[in-house]
């Protein structure tokens, strides 16, 4: 005998699924809103995402200098010039061999040139000195023919520094006030907020700052294993400049992709042309080795601990970030994803049933916290 549905539960069962399909369309709209927000206002948002990022690098000296008695000014202040002192010496570090050593590598390129075209001559390919300066001359007059665009182009190019130094020193001042005055705010915050409001944004706020905190860390970890691991290889191999360009590697490392990318070309550009063809395969090998044992196996595993997200999860959120956004997105995938993670771990907190336990990991905030994220 077939059953017969109930006429009653169906209507209830299409209630139910229109209002939640209708609820779930203005969230997304909401969502969508936001994001077009905060697109118009980019030019206030990124300078302030970098600063936030500086000062979890450099709240912990703050802190240090704010206990032993110092004022929140000095320190500040303190902490901002050394700052600045350690980025023009890593920029030292990297400028200084590379200049001391720059007639010795253009030797090596002008010889790596030379030896290209004896290769090019020979056999399998018997391109002439002909054909060669053939092809030099139809690429200058492609270059020449399309002037114009390679004009627009620096333009462009000089435009991007401009704004990449405006952006700096923004977010350097914004760092700046963050370390003098980010304990305040959350106080300062909760007093103008109305309701429950006053105690739940502060403490999602306190909370995203301490998995920011976490995220800059296992950045900082995973640039440091890198550095050392290549470093290392270009060092056995004798490779000149191994300082710099270990230097290189751990900077690139807080650009995900793109900075793992150049840094292994630098690295194999100057093997190529100071220690010759294998030892610049060899060195090409241990960067992809390293990467791809950086990007399965230590970056999930450190920031897996560190943010509480799977493995997988973070995978995911570069991937989908890099795929939307570029670089940028590639840069803010993983800590946007943990800060979404700990807006809906407080959610479920909230939400529970009363007769439930405190759910694990919500313990041990940062109540001294600069700022939120």
């Amino acid at each position: 005998m077939n059953a017969t549905l109930s006429s009653t539960r169906v209507r209830a069962a299409l209630r139910t699924s229109a209002r939640t399909s209708g609820e779930l369309l203005l969230v997304l709209l909401m969502l969508a809103v936001t994001l077009w927000i905060l697109g118009r206002m980019w030019s206030v948002v990124w300078p302030l995402l970098i600063s936030l990022l500086l000062t979890t690098l450099t709240w912990p000296p703050a802190r240090f200098l704010r206990r032993r008695g110092w004022k929140p000014a000095l320190a500040a202040s303190v902490v901002t010039v050394l700052f600045l002192l350690v980025a023009m010496g890593v920029v030292a570090l990297i400028a200084v061999p590379v200049a001391s050593q720059s007639g010795e590598l253009s030797d090596g390129v002008f010889k790596g040139i030379q030896e290209l075209r004896e290769w090019a001559a020979g056999p399998p390919l018997n391109i002439d000195d002909a054909q060669i300066n053939k092809a030099f001359d139809t690429a200058v007059s492609r270059a020449q023919g399309s002037l114009g665009n390679v004009a627009g182009a620096v333009v462009t190019g000089v435009s991007t520094v401009l704004n990449g130094l405006v952006t700096a020193v923004v977010a350097l001042f914004l760092m700046f006030f963050f370390l003098k005055d980010g304990p305040r705010f959350l106080p300062w915050l909760a007093r103008q907020l109305p309701g429950r409001l006053a105690n739940d944004v502060p403490t999602v706020a306190a909370r995203a700052w301490n998995t920011l905190g976490s995220f800059v860390r296992s950045q900082a970890a995973v640039g440091l294993i890198d550095a050392v691991l290549i470093g290392l290889g270009l060092w056995i191999l004798g490779v000149p400049l191994v300082l710099p360009l270990a230097v290189l590697t751990f900077v690139s490392a807080f650009v995900p992709i793109v900075g793992a990318l150049f840094a292994g070309f630098v690295a194999v550009l100057i093997a190529l042309v100071s220690n010759g063809l294998t030892d610049a395969l060899i060195v090409l090998a241990i960067i992809v080795v390293v990467q791809q044992l950086e990007g399965n196996v230590l970056q999930p595993m450190i920031q897996s601990r560190g943010l509480g997200l799977h493995a997988a999860v973070i995978l995911l959120a570069v991937t989908l970030g890099g795929s939307l956004y570029g670089i940028v997105g590639s840069l803010l995938a993983v800590p946007v994803t943990a800060l979404i993670a700990v807006c809906w771990d407080y959610v479920r907190e909230q939400l529970r049933e009363p007769s439930d336990g405190p759910e694990p990991g919500t313990d041990g905030l940062d109540t001294d916290a600069p700022v939120p994220s």
